[in-house]
């Protein structure tokens, strides 16, 4: 066997194996456990459960503010990247730093920082709420700390592709004539857009399952500022496992399905650039 066949890992059949197993235990089991929970109602039992008024309400604003925020988190991730790649300026290395903090920062500590800065009283409400404009115990108060939990996912995603490109193809798209936006729509974005996607999706995924910053920031009012892992947690401390189950298993296949469009838009993208 030549050396450019050996690998690090063993086997293909160990590692997949190992692979498999990992994911069984760590992610497949715990999914399973929660149908199986919610297997324990009866069909109208079931419906109730999951489609209350209360729990579309929830649903509603949970993938709302995630899209609004995976939003919001394409365009402002992509400038970012555009600022750290493309130009030097003091205090850069700082600034590529501060990305990567949502990472680290715990999500209650956010979300207590979020609704201190924006009450009446706080250091951005004092002037915001005069105005109309409330960022705490709202729906935009969850956009904001939505917003902030999933912005490092874009960033990180478009970066290293931007890094990749090389500068002369813009460079002679200008000699060509081609203006800015000329530049950027035809050359640079169909090279970005699957990077694009994925840190959306990324984004969007993280944004579903956040709890601990908005349950500060919400006020979890029913029907107004409640997401649905606030209610399922609500169902837990009522003893109401299999409804808060079943609720789970909503937000599971939901995302499954938005995860699977996704993708589907990715391969599409990839597709479409490589025809072009």
């Amino acid at each position: 066997m030549t050396s450019t066949d050996r690998r690090v890992l063993p086997g293909f059949g160990l590692s997949l194996g190992f692979t498999v197993t990992y994911l069984s235990l760590i992610v497949l089991l715990p999914l399973a456990a929660v149908v199986v929970r919610s297997c324990g109602l009866s069909p109208q039992q079931y419906w109730a459960a999951v489609a209350s008024p209360r729990a579309q309400a929830a649903y509603l604003l949970t993938f709302g503010a995630s899209l609004v925020a995976g939003i919001i988190n394409m365009l402002i991730g992509l400038l970012l990247a555009w600022v750290l790649v493309r130009y030097e300026f003091p205090g850069k290395r700082l600034l590529d730093s501060l990305i990567d903090l949502p990472f680290a920062l715990p999500t209650a500590v956010a979300g207590l920082v979020y609704s201190s800065l924006y009450v009446e009283n706080g250091w951005y409400g004092q002037f915001l709420v005069p105005l109309g404009i409330h960022g705490a115990y709202s729906r935009l108060g969850i956009v904001l700390v939505l917003v902030f939990t999933g912005l490092p996912f874009v960033a990180r995603t478009v970066q290293p592709v931007l890094e990749s490109l090389d500068a002369d193809i813009e460079e002679a798209a200008a000699s060509l004539g081609a203006t800015r936006w000329q530049t950027f729509r035809y050359i640079l974005l169909p090279a970005l857009t699957p990077a694009l996607l994925t840190g959306f999706a990324l984004a969007f995924a993280r944004a579903l399952g956040e709890y601990g910053s908005v349950v500060f920031v919400s006020g979890n009012i029913q029907y107004q500022t409640e997401i649905a892992p606030v209610l399922i947690v609500a169902r837990l401390e009522e003893f109401a496992y299999a409804e808060a189950s079943a609720i789970a298993s909503v937000l599971l296949a939901m995302s499954f399905v938005m995860l699977i469009l996704i993708n589907l838009l990715q391969w599409w993208s990839r597709h479409r650039q490589a025809a072009g």
